[in-house]
Order: C-alpha cells, then sequence, then structure tokens
C-alpha cells in the first residue's frame, strides 16, 4: 500500500507536432540514430494555446529491440506572444511488429504500443512562469508525418 495518495493529473494541453522524414545518420556507438526536423504545429488548452515555431528537433536513439528513445527540444509561441521552451525525453515501445509498423508510417492504436514522454518547459514570461515549477507527463500518437501528445501537469494547478 503506498505511503501518499496517487498525484492528479491534470490536462494542460494538446500538442499537434509536424515533422520531416527522419536524417539517419546510422549506427554509432550510442546506437542507431535518427534526427527529425520539427516544421510546425499547434497546442491547445484551457490555459494556454498557440504555436509551434517551426526548427525544433527530435534526436531519436533507437534501441536494439526497436524502442525509441527521444530527446526533444521546441519552441511554443502562444496566442499572446510570450515564447516558451519546451523539451522532452520520451520512450516509445512495444511488440516489433508492432514498431515495424509504426515505422512504415502505419496509423496503429495507441493501445499497441506504449508511447509517453516527460515534458519540462522553461520560460521568462511573467503569466507562464508556473511552467517552470511544475512537473509534466504526455501520452503520445505517432502517425505518418506528425505525432500528437496530451500533456498534463502532476498535481494541482494552484
Amino acid at each position: 500500500m503506498p505511503l501518499l495518495p496517487k498525484p492528479d493529473l491534470v490536462h494542460l494541453f494538446d500538442l499537434e507536432l509536424t515533422v520531416e522524414s527522419p536524417h539517419l545518420p546510422g549506427k554509432t556507438p550510442v546506437g542507431n540514430r535518427r534526427v527529425i526536423r520539427v516544421t510546425g504545429g499547434a497546442f491547445k488548452g484551457e490555459r494556454l494555446q498557440g504555436n509551434v515555431v517551426p526548427g525544433g528537433d527530435d534526436w531519436i536513439t533507437v534501441r536494439d529491440d526497436g524502442t525509441v528513445i527521444q530527446d526533444v527540444r521546441i519552441l511554443l509561441e502562444t496566442n499572446d506572444k510570450q515564447l516558451i521552451m519546451m523539451s522532452y525525453r520520451g520512450i516509445r515501445t512495444g511488440d516489433r511488429s508492432v514498431i515495424k509498423r509504426l515505422d512504415d508510417g502505419d496509423e496503429v492504436p495507441i493501445d499497441e504500443y506504449y508511447f509517453h514522454t516527460a515534458p519540462i518547459f522553461e520560460t521568462a514570461s511573467n503569466q507562464y512562469q508556473w511552467l517552470n515549477n511544475r512537473l509534466f507527463v504526455s501520452r503520445g500518437k505517432h502517425m505518418a508525418g506528425k505525432v500528437i501528445y496530451t500533456i498534463y501537469q502532476v498535481g494541482e494547478l494552484n
């Protein structure tokens, strides 16, 4: 039995990223690498919404079992012209046949694979400074030419 109750998850926003085809540097000492350029996108939630500034990247390491380890950095611009830096590490994994379907660009139901990230936000904006001091988690869905996430704040909004 846990000592403390499980934390609440509060919806922050939904995010859609449009992406280029991967650049494939190949197998390095770290693993099989892919670099995917983020070309844009949008986010929308109750407390903030806006667009993704083109030019972010997802530096991916693919493990031997097909598991994808993400290292992403993007820039968000809110509708009220505030800039928010967003970075996240994530894991996408599943049965080898499912991973192959994802890599081939097939649409795969999200209950067939594991895809979660841990976003971190950084901003100089007074209005959104609270983002600097919270933890977040997300669930993702891989689609041809884009990725969608639903991002949650861990704990209360206050």
